[in-house]
């Protein structure tokens, strides 16, 4: 798969030219490699009802969340790195067989604690093969088709996310959540050995140099923050607890600093949390929000499928709906004008808040209907945002800082998810949470896990006011 035949005919631009033999195989890896990661992420969420019948572990159920998230970051942190010293094919396969070994790790899992390592190696390799991939665009394609490639990805990703949740309900319905994991093990494997030989040796020279180093201690010090504030959540207790928590925070704080104190290989802008700027701002928001969005990904279906007696299918038809809401979102709001970009901002996170709002109160006394309403609220509240936010964040910058920032938001992203589950993991179990507890214990449960979102939305959307206020 050369990034390059040497032709560019006039009418190259559209599609007919992306599908043409020259590229329409490295089109098929790129958009297989987003397949796998974007449907697993959503796909699991309605697995866990039956997993946990299964095997038990309620208690470590934000840790298969949590894990991979974390191990999105480390992979993506350092795909890069990697690519440019032992060229794009060698480390997308190997990021493709870490997913495989992973999603055979899971469906042989005999208690939690292994589900959640199996998780943590698919986190490595999912990570990998979506940063991969991005960087990979750019080698693969000219730059005349690279819109075009984008655009295939784009239409792969949220067709993928939509997609998960029914996947995973349907395996557990019809067949096993063990034979989910087992496809998903056997594509990444297809996927591994097919760009071991279908991508060319040279498939990475238009990557440009990078003399940095791998953020070895940095990423360590992330990870273990995140890992501490999970850990709080496992065994509950009025000392330990909080002292993990608290461990955790400063543990993450030491890693903000450090990072900051970089000149040339930051991962995040310097001071990236807090309201002193309208980027910290903004990434704050981020950070904030996609905590706070955590409660129905992590344990929605759980509650969906125990309290209202539906199907799996059902819970993930709900489930799927944020993925609907924030496609909707996108395209309604594409093509609007920089001028309206504070609207949509406040507008979205506004959104998100109500469905945080109407989560606590419904997620335990329905209908139906209405948490799928909420769902689709809360991801038509990204939506609406999204290409805004990212047009503010980069107008904000100067345009040497652009390319940081662009790599901070889905960092800052998969950060909030991370610590997102650990946290709404700590409140349940607090809460009583147990697959044997009656009805009232679990509606308890939901109100003080969708409670404890509320406080991170509401600074959150002081965070937007802040960085939409900025023109």
């Amino acid at each position: 798969m050369n990034n390059d035949t040497g032709h560019h005919p006039a009418t190259g631009s559209g599609w007919k030219e992306i599908l043409h033999a020259d590229y329409r195989r490295s089109l098929a890896l790129v958009c297989l490699s987003i397949w796998l990661h974007a449907s697993m992420v959503t796909a699991i969420s309605t697995m866990v009802p039956k997993i946990i019948e299964d095997i038990g572990g309620i208690s470590l159920v934000p840790w298969s969340f949590a894990l991979y998230d974390i191990g999105s970051i480390v992979a993506g942190a350092g795909s890069g790195l990697l690519v440019y010293r032992y060229r794009l094919r060698a480390p997308m396969a190997i990021a493709a067989l870490l997913f495989a070994v992973g999603s055979m790790v899971c469906a042989l899992a005999n208690a939690m604690p292994v589900l959640v390592a199996g998780r943590l190696l698919q986190g490595f390799g999912g990570g990998g093969l979506i940063a991969i991939s991005f960087v990979g665009i750019g080698s693969l394609f000219p730059a005349h088709l690279m819109p075009r490639a984008m655009g295939a990805v784009s239409a792969v990703w949220g067709t993928s996310a939509f997609l998960g949740p029914l996947i995973g309900a349907l395996f557990v319905q019809q067949f096993s959540w063990r034979l989910a994991f087992w496809v998903y093990a056997v594509a990444a494997m297809v996927l591994s050995v097919w760009i071991r030989t279908g991508v060319s040796a040279e498939g990475s020279r238009n990557i440009p140099e990078s003399g940095h180093r791998f953020p070895v201690r940095r990423i360590a010090l992330l990870s273990v923050g995140v890992l501490l504030i999970a850990a709080g959540g496992i065994d509950v207790s009025a000392v330990g607890t909080p002292l993990l928590v608290i461990a955790g925070i400063m543990i993450l704080a030491l890693f903000l600093k450090m990072d900051s104190a970089r000149q040339d290989d930051r991962l995040l802008p310097a001071r990236p949390i807090g309201f002193h700027s309208s980027v910290s701002a903004g990434l704050t928001m981020i950070l904030c929000f996609t905590m706070a969005t955590m409660a129905i990904t992590v344990y929605g279906p759980l509650f969906v499928v125990y309290l209202h007696q539906v199907s799996i299918l059902t819970a993930g038809y709900i489930v799927a709906c944020t993925s609907v809401g924030w496609s909707l979102g996108a395209v309604v709001c594409s093509g609007i004008p920089a001028s309206l970009d504070t609207r949509a901002i406040l507008a979205g996170m506004v959104m998100l808040t109500l469905s945080i709002v109407g989560f606590l109160y419904a997620i335990a006394t329905g209908p139906v209907i209405l948490l799928a309403l909420l769902a689709l609220l809360e991801g038509a509240g990204f939506g609406v945002a999204w290409a805004s936010i990212l047009r503010r964040m980069l107008a904000l910058v100067d345009k040497q800082d652009r390319e940081r920032v662009s790599a901070a938001i889905p960092t800052i992203q998969r950060l909030g998810y991370a610590i997102g589950a650990a946290w709404i993991g700590i409140v349940a179990n607090a809460g009583g949470l147990d697959i044997n507890a009656d009805r009232e214990t679990t509606e308890s449960v939901t109100r003080w896990v969708f409670g404890a979102c509320l406080p991170m939305a509401l600074v959150g959307l002081l965070a937007a006011v802040r960085f939409a206020g900025r023109r």
